[in-house]
């Protein structure tokens, strides 16, 4: 088969970029209809990272540096938010696009190159994390950087080498890649790692492991070098927390659901039929591999919000790109050759949602009538760059519960199974949530407090999901050590000034599990000093 142009691929891909970043450019910003409560957080961590501060040493979070370093050297050059999102996943692309041609003409023919590479620059340029529903969102764009990174790596160390032999580069974008991901979402690194090694050792890339662990280690030692020996057990300590707190472990459907249900099992089936595939083709090491790719493909689409399986499109290129010849038949008598064929447009069908919701993303942000929105920050002028569906920002809609002993459907009460309700300090707090007006909340809790005299370089400790409060107010301080989305434990409370617990939170469950570890620890300090409709303030050491 003939072998990619490089310089025509690199053309190709330099389009696709200059396509889908130029729209996002064009736009002037990024105009978000859900998930905004995620980007809180996401904008909680950049900014705290242009104010200087650094993930896992200076606040807690599980999701490494990587996610979110080069927004916030955008952002703290003065970009405002939405820009230098749009420009921070432009610059990666861009960065991937030498491992791209690499991988590409080492390890693929031309019309599967271009298809491998159109993959990977749609990961990093999209504006949406997946699934089929049109709507704009910032949300977990670490998981679409680490699945470029991923089948980056698993393809280089997987296929046999067909055009360019080198192994030391081989083993530098591996390196590269797997430290890479080891530094943005440490799951995928943990998942893939041992297919990938086992692939280089199958296929006799002693030296390309040699140079893909000698490169992992230069990233050690230079972000050892820049942030201090402390960085990894502080990233260490924070992912110990979220992995034994049990808060947020399945974010959207179960393990059995990603297995088995309706909407996945098609997948499933589809990559163990491709390993049997493989197999009766004569590719003996790709189909074992693949097979043991398979545990950690389910639990990534397992431990992401949404379930998208978008491991199928690496699928296809593995697939496509390991076919036999045609004189290859299977026991049946099938032509093996073909029958991949079928699979692969099977594969492509099954991944076509999301694949072209996060193609289209850039072009529908850059079409979205802006009349209906409004600034997610509200405080920083230069971020009106970085906009919210007025309606979901602004309407503020609760859920309340009306089944209290004295209410109305107290009969059913026990029957509902409802969750035991939260209390603080002997105090039973009623059920009560947000369901909309996000911006909203936060900005009339800041304006409160500034009325009251609270927030003057004030620190507080949310009981609640999001504690970024001092985004919306140039008087309160971010809390040392706090938790921008909380993930258990009571990081932040040693630190700060007061502990402020909303009446109506934006998760009775994070709620109720912080008032409960405080009750565990001990109320004894705590000082009731206001209360009103929206919260009630507590003084620590009162």
């Amino acid at each position: 088969m003939s072998r990619p142009n490089p310089w025509v691929l690199i053309v190709f891909l330099l389009g696709i970029v200059a396509a889908m970043g130029g729209a996002a450019v064009l736009k002037g910003g990024v105009y978000i209809a859900k998930h905004e409560g995620d980007t809180l957080h996401l904008v909680d961590i950049v900014m705290r990272m242009a104010r200087g501060e650094l993930p896992h040493l200076d606040f807690l979070t599980p999701i490494g540096i990587l996610a979110f370093a080069p927004i916030a050297a955008l952002a703290g050059a003065g970009m405002g938010f939405g820009m230098a999102f749009i420009w921070a996943q432009i610059l990666f692309a861009l960065a991937l696009v030498p491992a791209v041609v690499w991988v590409a003409v080492s390890r693929l023919s031309a019309p599967v190159a271009y298809l491998f590479g159109l993959f990977i620059m749609v990961l990093a340029l999209a504006l949406v994390h997946g699934e089929a529903q049109q709507s704009i969102s910032l949300s977990m764009h670490y998981n679409r950087m680490a699945w470029a990174l991923a089948f980056l790596a698993i393809t280089l160390a997987v296929l046999p080498a067909r055009g360019p032999r080198n192994q030391s580069v081989d083993g530098l974008v591996i390196g590269l890649c797997m430290a890479a991901l080891a530094l943005l979402k440490v799951t995928y690194f943990v998942v893939f790692a041992p297919p990938v090694v086992i692939a280089m050792l199958l296929r006799g890339q002693l030296r390309a492991l040699v140079a893909a662990v000698l490169a992992g280690l230069a990233v050690v030692a230079a972000m050892t070098a820049y942030a201090g020996a402390g960085f990894w057990g502080a990233y260490l300590s924070d992912l110990m927390t979220v992995a034994t707190s049990g808060v947020r472990t399945a974010p959207s459907g179960s393990l059995e659901d990603v297995l088995g249900a309706p909407a996945y099992v098609g997948a499933t089936l589809l990559v163990f039929f491709s390993v049997i595939l493989l197999r009766q083709s004569r590719e003996r090491v790709g189909g074992l591999v693949l097979l043991l790719l398979i545990p950690g493909f389910i639990y990534v689409t397992y431990q992401n919000y949404g379930n998208d399986p978008q491991w199928l499109w690496l699928l296809a290129v593995l697939m496509l790109a390991m076919r036999p010849g045609s004189e290859v038949l299977n026991g049946l008598g099938w032509n093996m050759r073909g029958v991949i064929n079928f699979t692969v447009v099977a594969v492509l069908t099954a991944g076509a949602p999301s694949f072209f919701n996060l193609l289209y993303s850039p072009f529908r942000n850059l079409a979205e009538d802006t009349s209906g929105f409004t600034p997610l920050l509200s405080r920083f002028e230069n971020n009106s760059d970085l906009q919210l569906y007025r309606k979901r920002a602004l309407r503020v809609d609760i859920a309340l519960a009306d089944d209290r002993p004295g209410e109305p459907f107290a009969a059913y009460r026990d029957r509902a199974e409802r969750e035991p309700l939260a209390s603080i300090k002997g105090e039973q707090l009623r059920y009560c949530s947000l369901d909309l007006g996000t911006v909203a909340w936060m900005e009339t809790i800041a304006r409160d407090l500034e009325a009251r005299g609270f927030a003057d370089d004030t620190r507080f400790f949310m009981a609640d999901l999001l504690s970024g409060l001092w985004l919306y107010s140039d008087r309160i301080r971010p809390t040392p050590k706090a938790a921008p989305w909380y993930y258990g434990g009571l990081a932040g409370l040693e630190q700060s000034d007061y502990v402020l617990v909303p009446l109506c939170p934006i998760s009775n469950p994070s709620r109720k599990k912080i008032l409960d570890a405080l009750d565990k620890r001990g109320t004894g300090d705590l000082t009731e000093v206001f209360r009103n409709d929206l919260y009630i303030l507590y003084k620590k050491g009162g």
